[in-house]
């Protein structure tokens, strides 16, 4: 080191020169501008966005250079290229047309049809009961002669099918000849004695036969009351009948009915007179048609099928009883154009049925989650109640693949839907103009997290809203609809807002005064008021309910019997004072008004409350004040009607709950009414309690 500063020291000249004619150079070469330029070069690189790629398929997937997804392989895409259009849905689902493409996505037009199912349907060929007769022993007597050797016979109407010897018949043919002797004298004996043998299903020749020849006939022929076959032969020759005693059964087969199987979801569809074509596996190859004549109104509890009949001619007798049959039965549910869809649209929860809609004017496949009610199953196809529209797109094939990338976005999918089974019908006013407008106002209200459905009417300028109200609520709506441009009742859209919407979109703006007139029509929806209503059980309930919502003007009325509170949401011209006079006419007491002494009377005993003012010692004050647990025995919710309706029937019981998992009934009772008294009354209608069993036979009859 000090050598090399020595021989600077001694050289500087030389070193100067050099370091002089190096700057010059580097000035010579430099860029021209400004001196900063590379700084700020430097600075814009520093705050320059990076893209995202994503894959379209796999939004998870985020890189920060191009490539291809590690899962599917596709090419990736940045992800701003995924965002819709301006003022797009936030839940809208977009895809390239190469991931719609590799999804298999496709769509399809809602339309209207007649919706035309093919029920496939099993059954047994059965005997036609109207075409039975069986013959009794009118008389006691023995077997003379018996012309039918075998169960199966044919026979013809009239044709003999036994003798029989009777000796009491003996005797009463000679009382009716002493009796025709005195006829003249003695008319009331003769007439007695007379009916006596018509009573024993004498015919009137055979009757004037015995008349005429003065001697009573020994044998008795047994004849058959229609042609047919004989079904059950319960006697033998020489065999002793008593009167009453079952003889022959005969059954005509020329007709006979075909009763097929029908499940709960195939009734909607099933009428009389719809065109049934069944087929047997003993007649392979032959078809037969005939139309449905009844279908049963019960459901069987073991089978849980409704029995379809037809009925069918077989004179040649080639169909037989008990003979398998399978059925076809092309029906139709109305004769009305209905909305249907295909069933691969629909994904199904079994709490909500979800299909994706295609969103209008968008570059790439974007689609929307919409909830939708469905109707009856309709083969390939599903009948839409409500949701959807004519004209509307949806997708009808790839669907779960869209709602898989709506799920893996964190967008409303077939599992993160907020819950709509307690959902909120409105409708309020929105002004518009045009199809554009309809759009922009569904799409603004289905924004709202929440929102089912919404349809908008040009017509009537009111937009129904479905919704479910613990997520949501129908300020929130209007707000977000003024929001895009269009006035509603409560809320004014913004000057600026309304001014870039299409010139066929400017609508005639609100006025401040029917704004106010709206909105009074809105706030009557939004009066909330309670009312102490005097009752006791579910029945109460019911009837006090359905008398506030006579009243025009309330929307809901909700009665607890444990605080005695009814609960209002009305407006318009109702009013609480109308209210409570509506459900004191119809047998309860209120805050204001008392119920007639004759209406009171005339409730059933169960529902005869403590009246408002009296004392506190009355029957039925009484009856709320006691309360037992009885073990009562069963299995399902036919067993816990059966058992309820019984302990109510019992006078001075108020409530009555059957628990199906612990097997005890909760009862509430008092004046007459006994424990016991409840017992006795479950027992007779076949369930055992702990203090009486219920008889066998009303048991076996369960």
């Amino acid at each position: 080191m000090n050598t090399i500063f020595q021989y600077i020291k001694a050289n500087y000249k030389p070193v100067l020169i050099t370091l002089a004619i190096g700057l010059l150079v580097g000035w010579a070469i430099a860029p021209s501008g400004n001196g900063n330029a590379q700084a700020d070069a430097h600075e814009g690189h520093q705050h320059e966005e990076e893209t995202v790629w994503t894959c379209s398929m796999h939004p998870q997937i985020k890189q920060s250079e191009f490539g291809l997804c590690p899962i599917c392989a596709m090419d990736l895409i940045p992800l701003a290229g995924m965002q819709s259009a301006e003022n797009a849905d936030p839940n809208e689902v977009v895809m390239t047309e190469a991931a719609a493409k590799l999804a298999e996505v496709e769509t399809s037009v809602v339309q209207l049809g007649k919706p035309v199912k093919e029920l496939y349907l099993q059954g047994k060929i059965h005997v036609d009961e109207r075409r039975i007769a069986e013959l009794t022993a009118r008389f006691g007597g023995r077997i003379e002669q018996l012309n039918i050797n075998f169960t199966g016979q044919n026979v013809r109407k009239g044709q003999k099918l036994a003798t029989i010897y009777s000796p009491e018949l003996v005797s009463a043919q000679r009382e009716l000849i002493e009796a025709f002797a005195v006829r003249e004298s003695n008319p009331s004996l003769y007439k007695a004695s007379k009916a006596k043998l018509q009573a024993w299903d004498l015919s009137d020749e055979q009757i004037a036969t015995i008349e005429k020849s003065g001697e009573p006939q020994v044998n008795f022929d047994i004849l058959s009351p229609i042609s047919g076959t004989v079904m059950m032969r319960n006697v033998a020759l020489g065999d002793y009948v008593k009167q009453g005693m079952p003889l022959f059964k005969v059954t005509d087969l020329t007709r006979v009915w075909a009763l097929f199987n029908a499940y709960e979801s195939d009734l909607p569809w099933v009428k009389q007179g719809d065109k049934v074509s069944f087929t047997l596996e003993a007649l392979p190859g032959e078809t037969f048609t005939a139309k449905v004549t009844y279908v049963d109104p019960m459901i069987d509890a073991k089978t849980r099928v409704a029995k379809v009949r037809v009925e069918v001619g077989n004179s040649n007798l080639q169909l037989k009883p008990e003979m398998f049959a399978n059925a076809m039965l092309e029906a139709r549910l109305s004769n009305e154009d209905v909305m249907v869809i295909p069933k691969s649209a629909v994904l199904w929860t079994g709490k909500r049925a979800v299909v994706y809609t295609k969103v209008p004017e968008r570059e790439t496949p974007t689609f929307l989650f919409r909830e939708i009610t469905l109707g009856p199953n309709a083969g390939n196809n599903y009948i839409v109640k409500e949701g959807l529209s004519v004209g509307e797109e949806i997708a009808t094939n790839g669907v779960f693949k869209i709602d898989a990338s709506a799920q893996l976005m964190g967008l409303k999918s077939m599992m993160n839907a907020p819950e709509t089974h307690n959902k909120n019908k409105v409708s309020f006013t929105v002004a518009g103009n045009c199809d554009m407008c309809k759009e922009r106002i569904e799409k603004a209200a289905m924004t709202v997290f929440g929102v089912v459905s919404a349809e908008w009417s040009a017509d009537t300028q009111e937009v129904g809203v479905v919704f479910d109200p613990e997520h949501t609520n129908v300020d929130a709506i209007q707000r977000a609809i003024a929001q895009v441009g269009h006035d509603t009742e409560k809320y004014k859209a913004d000057a600026a807002v309304y001014e870039t919407l299409h010139s066929c979109c400017l609508y005639e703006r609100l006025d401040k005064q029917a704004v106010t007139k709206s909105s009074a029509k809105q706030s009557s929806q939004a009066k909330h008021a309670m009312v102490k209503v005097a009752g006791n059980c579910g029945m109460c309930q019911e009837r006090i309910e359905e008398a506030a919502l006579s009243v025009e003007g309330v929307t809901s009325a909700k009665w607890d019997k444990n605080t005695k509170m009814l609960h209002l949401n009305y407006g318009g011209k109702a009013t609480v004072d109308a209210v409570e006079k509506a459900i004191a006419a119809a047998g309860h007491d209120t805050e204001h008004h008392k119920a007639d002494d004759a209406v009171y009377d005339k409730l059933p005993g169960c529902c005869h409350y403590d009246r408002m003012g009296e004392s506190a010692t009355n029957k039925t004050s009484a009856a709320q004040s006691k309360h037992a647990m009885v073990k009562v025995a069963g299995n399902c919710g036919m067993c816990q009607d059966r058992i309820e309706e019984a302990a109510l029937s019992v006078e001075g019981v108020t409530t009555a709950k059957w628990d199906k998992d612990t097997k005890m009934l909760h009862l509430n009772y008092g004046g007459k009414a006994t424990v016991d008294a409840v017992e006795k009354a479950i027992a007779t209608v076949g369930h055992d309690t702990e203090h009486h069993k219920a008889d066998d036979e009303v048991y076996d009859n369960l």
